[in-house]
C-alpha cells in the first residue's frame, strides 16, 4: 500500500504560480513512478505530468508543457509540481498518483485525496 498526501493548493490569480507537493509513505518511494492528474469542474480526470522513479524521464500533457515542471526528491519521499503562468482553465482538483512499474506513465494504482487549485481572472 502507498499513502499519498497532497498539499499546496489554493487561490491564485491568472499568471501566478503555485507549487504542489505530495508526500508518500508505505512503500519504497524510489521505486515508484509518480504523477499528477487533475479534474476540473464538469470534466473528466486528466493526466498532467509524470516522472520516472529516478527522475530521469518526465512526461507532460500538451496543455501544461512549458508552464509546469514535475520533480521528485527521493530522500524526502516527495513529488512536486511547479505550476507557472497559471490560467483560469488550470482550475481543478489536483491529484497525486503512484504507479509500481516506476516509469511515470501507464497504469496508476494509488491516489491521493486531491488539493484544490483555483485560478482567478
Amino acid at each position: 500500500q502507498v499513502q499519498l498526501v497532497e498539499s499546496g493548493g489554493g487561490l491564485v490569480q491568472a499568471g501566478g504560480s503555485l507549487r504542489l507537493s505530495c508526500a508518500a509513505s508505505g512503500r519504497t518511494f524510489s521505486t515508484l513512478g509518480m504523477g499528477w492528474f487533475r479534474q476540473g469542474p464538469g470534466k473528466e480526470r486528466e493526466f498532467v505530468a509524470g516522472v520516472s522513479w529516478s527522475g530521469a524521464s518526465r512526461y507532460y500533457a500538451d496543455s501544461v508543457k512549458g508552464r509546469f515542471t514535475i520533480s521528485r526528491d527521493n530522500a524526502k519521499n516527495t513529488v512536486y509540481v511547479q505550476m507557472n503562468s497559471l490560467k483560469v482553465e488550470d482550475t481543478a482538483n489536483y491529484y497525486c498518483a503512484a504507479e509500481v512499474m516506476g516509469r511515470g506513465q501507464g497504469r496508476y494504482t494509488y491516489w491521493g485525496q486531491g488539493t484544490q487549485v483555483t485560478v482567478s481572472s
